[in-house]
């Protein structure tokens, strides 16, 4: 294994939350914090009509992590791949905290890059 990849999916949460871009920007605020992780610029964020769902993303050196809200539907996806290794992070708890999640499936994908031939 070279990373690991995080898609992670959050249902109950609280509406308001994930219409809240500042909400989401603590959420990647923290995560980046307690998984040591770099970015390479500020996340940038998108608020769509309607219902305001919100996308996010924010380059890391590590590899990239991104959200999608849907607040009609009281979801969060979310996608965090890192290209070393990084502890595990409290999914449940941390997204029952910051957006209210009452229900969170996480599928831990390991990335093996080295492993594929170079094209030649």
């Amino acid at each position: 294994m070279n990373g690991r990849e995080w898609l992670v999916e959050a249902h109950g949460c609280s509406p308001q939350a994930l219409a809240d871009v500042q909400v989401l920007r603590a959420l990647f605020d923290r995560l980046i914090a307690e998984l040591g992780l770099h970015p390479v610029a500020p996340a940038q964020w998108h608020r769509f009509p309607g219902p305001g769902g919100i996308t996010g993303l924010c380059m890391l050196a590590e590899s990239h992590l991104a959200c999608h809200t849907f607040p009609e539907h009281e979801s969060l996806c979310l996608n965090l791949f890192c290209c070393r290794p990084r502890p595990e992070w409290d999914w449940e708890a941390g997204l029952r905290e910051m957006v209210g999640a009452a229900h969170v499936v996480v599928r831990a994908v390991d990335r093996d890059y080295a492993a594929v031939p170079a094209a030649r």
